[in-house]
């Protein structure tokens, strides 16, 4: 107990100055915690800060050319970098007799930016293309990043929070190249076996894209680029066997040249005058609605320079013969025609309609896969896809310009036929005056289909001329330069008779087929009149002689059904007239039946609807029949005629049961008013839709992965965009000028249309 006493106070002053200590502790602490996080916060602005200041106040040029260029940094990986990078591999390979003294001082502090981990420095290497996988099934697109290219010379723009702890590098934001930094695209002819080779064009070209020294031209990277494989420092060449070869370099700059190509003066002029005439007709649209005693009530209203326009409208309105004219341009008027929508008379036959419309939206189908042949980066699996049987009705989608071929052959003749002033007139006219009538249905056919497709001809020049200079993509189709070389074999329609290669705009070669074939019919629609055995036996010689012609083609070339044979024997099969001519025969012959001999097939309600899904399944039968493809040259032809002779009799007899009035669920279907709309620009849409899905493909900056959940969304999308463009070219170019023909056409008995 005396002891207890004793100790007690000096156990209360030890615990008191405890917690005194404790709590000064704690106070001490926490200061040092504020005063920490407060000096990491500044720390941070004041490293932002000078990263920006830093970015935005690049040295002196003569300060990096003065830098001590003996500093090096060695760094284990350099070895690695050199073999694997090829942005590193030319920094290694540069000296100062292959570039310029500022290149190649730019490059060098580049390659030692690299060794030392420099924020900027590693951002120019992430984003140059090294090989990425998938090498043995085509991915030959090692593009890298161009946006992070862009990174480089400014900051992203993206804000983050300060709450968070990050383990990055802020620098890699933040942090510029001090000096100018560009994206190219070099591109390498590779040899390697180790990757499937279609033979579809030229997909063996490598795309790497760098991101380099503004100091350095195209011309001394392609140089250091030749050095650098020729010197056997690129490691893909020993495991692939790659041994590649420097085609060209592309810096991606739109160049001069470009504004001035005479398309581009064309368009801009065909424009001008196509919106100057729709202004006219809209003014004249206005004026004839207004009494004339308001005319100077409204000239009053308008401000001064709008009705300094006017009044020079008015000016040119003044011309009686030019207003007759002017009014082809009024653009509600065409527009409601292009959205008319009526009741079908018994004189038309509907079924047309639908074929036409269902048919040029499959054919883009199938251009969005096949353009995009060209910056996929699986082309094998995208060719399996198109060799699967699911897969047929897009594969063998070529095959329904049949179709068109077809309803043209028909057409042609059951026009010409069942028009009794114009027949009676060629049955009088002489020679002469025959050739003269012939001479004027040719001009109004060349007024009606030409100027929107020379104008798309010049677009197509103009487009190609473009994506060649800016897209990363090598364009081994370049319709710019065919164009610029053969303008006149598409202005006199007789493309298709020279090789598949040379075209411009080549899918045009069924246009340039319908043209000849209106020709050929016209010449023995004309003769028929006056001598009719003569023509059928030429009618029918023809038609043996374009299917021994197949044949005789077929087996010389040594025909397959591959896509790779398919592609190289183009000119032979795909696009010759010669071949083509047979389902515009089958289809002439029809209307001939039906509107000479007056041949009326009565059957049954039960056979008739069996005849017509016998023919629905003839027509798909003949699409899938191409499923299997490696056969023989014998087998290989003879699929591809009877399937396509089956195929055109199925479209036959469609169309001349729907003349008859007959159908049945699905036939009636394709014969809803709704169609009517679409057939109107089936043209525009037939023309257009490989130029705009060219355009988007080719202006992207990644590849492509063929996927077919993805390509269903895609082309949806690009269904929307082609519908939206054939609107708008079809008012400009098309409606005018088929309203032109047939006002000059009025003075004269028309031949009655379907």
């Amino acid at each position: 107990m005396e002891i207890w006493r004793t100790s007690r106070p000096h156990l209360w002053y030890t615990l008191v100055l405890m917690l005194i200590g404790l709590w000064l502790g704690s106070v001490l602490a926490k200061g040092a915690s504020n005063q920490s996080a407060t000096t990491s916060s500044q720390a941070w602005q004041r490293y932002h800060s000078q990263a920006l200041n830093k970015s935005q106040s690049p040295p002196d040029e003569l300060e990096i050319l003065d830098a001590p260029a003996t500093v090096e940094i060695h760094s284990p990986h350099e070895t690695h970098l050199t073999r694997t990078s090829v942005i590193f591999g030319l920094t290694k390979v540069a000296n100062e007799s292959s570039v310029s003294q500022k290149c190649h001082a730019q490059l060098r502090q580049m390659q030692r930016g690299i060794l030392g981990k420099q924020p900027w420095a590693m951002k120019v290497l992430d984003a140059s293309g090294t090989k990425p996988s998938g090498f043995v099934y085509g991915q030959n697109y090692w593009l890298g990043s161009r946006e992070a290219c862009r990174g480089v010379q400014r900051p992203v723009g993206i804000t983050l929070s300060k709450n968070f702890d990050r383990v990055m590098h802020y620098g890699i934001i933040t942090q510029q190249a001090p000096f100018d930094m560009d994206y190219r695209v070099l591109y390498l002819r590779h040899n390697s076996p180790w990757q499937v080779e279609i033979k579809l064009m030229s997909e063996q070209i490598i795309h790497i894209g760098l991101c380099l020294p503004s100091a350095c031209s195209s011309a001394e990277v392609q140089g250091l680029a030749q050095d650098y494989v020729a010197g056997g420092m690129f490691t893909e060449n020993e495991i692939f066997d790659i041994r590649p070869e420097v085609v060209y370099m592309k810096d991606l700059q739109l160049k001069e040249e470009f504004f001035e190509r005479a398309s581009f003066r064309l368009l801009v002029g065909c424009i001008l005058v196509t919106g100057t005439l729709m202004l006219c007709a809209q003014q004249l649209h206005v004026a004839n609605k207004l009494p004339p005693t308001s005319e100077d009530h409204r000239d009053r209203d308008l401000a001064p320079a709008e009705s300094e326009i006017w009044r020079g409208l008015n000016a040119l309105l003044q011309m009686e013969k030019l207003q007759k004219y002017v009014t082809c341009w009024d653009v509600p008027a065409n527009w409601a025609k292009i959205f008319a929508v009526r009741e079908n008379s018994p004189n038309e036959i509907p079924l047309m309609n639908g074929l036409r419309s269902v048919c040029a939206i499959w054919i883009m189908v199938f251009h969005v896969v096949w353009f995009m042949y060209f910056t996929v980066h699986n082309k094998t699996v995208l060719i399996s896809y198109a060799e699967q049987a699911f897969f047929q009705y897009v594969s063998s989608a070529p095959l329904l310009v049949d179709v068109f071929f077809t309803i043209s052959g028909f057409l042609q003749t059951f026009n010409f036929l069942r028009n009794s002033l114009q027949l009676e007139a060629v049955r009088r006219n002489s020679f002469r005056e025959n050739l003269k009538l012939f001479g004027k249905l040719l001009f109004h056919r060349y007024l009606r289909l030409g100027p929107l497709y020379l104008v798309v001809m010049a677009t197509v020049d103009l487009v190609y001329a473009y994506i060649g200079d800016v897209s990363v993509y090598h364009i081994n189709e370049r319709f710019d330069e065919m164009c610029t070389r053969h303008w006149w074999r598409n202005l006199l329609f007789i493309q298709n008779l020279f090789d598949h290669r040379d075209m411009c705009a080549n899918w045009s070669w069924s246009l340039a087929c319908e043209m000849q074939f209106f020709i050929l019919a016209n010449a023995l629609l004309f003769l028929y009149v006056k001598y009719p055995r003569v023509v059928k036996g030429l009618v029918v010689s023809s038609f043996v002689a374009t299917i021994a012609w197949s044949y005789a083609i077929g087996l010389s070339i040594k025909f397959q059904l591959s896509f790779d044979a398919a592609f190289a024997t183009g000119t032979e099969i795909y696009t010759s007239p010669f071949v083509r001519v047979l389902p515009y025969i089958l289809g002439a012959a029809t209307a001939w039946l039906l509107q000479e001999n007056r041949v009326q097939l009565e059957i049954s309600e039960q056979k008739e609807r069996a005849s017509w899904h016998f023919a629905l399944f003839v027509f798909f039968a003949c699409i899938y029949s191409t499923v299997k493809r490696d056969l023989g040259p014998l087998m290989a032809i003879t699929l591809f005629v009877m399937g396509r002779l089956f195929f055109s009799l199925s479209v036959c007899w469609m169309i001349a049961r729907s003349c008859s009035g007959r159908g049945v669920w699905w036939s009636r279907l394709l014969e809803a008013k709704g169609f009517q709309h679409v057939s109107r620009l089936s043209y525009a849409i037939y023309l257009l839709n490989p130029l705009v899905i060219v355009l988007f493909y080719s202006l992207t900056n990644a590849s492509t992965h063929a996927d077919p959940f993805m390509l269903c969304v895609v082309t949806c999308g690009f269904a929307v965009i082609v519908y939206l463009a054939s609107i708008l070219f079809s008012l400009a170019f098309e409606l005018p000028f088929s309203n032109l023909s047939s006002l000059l056409n009025r003075r004269q008995s028309k031949p009655k249309t379907i």
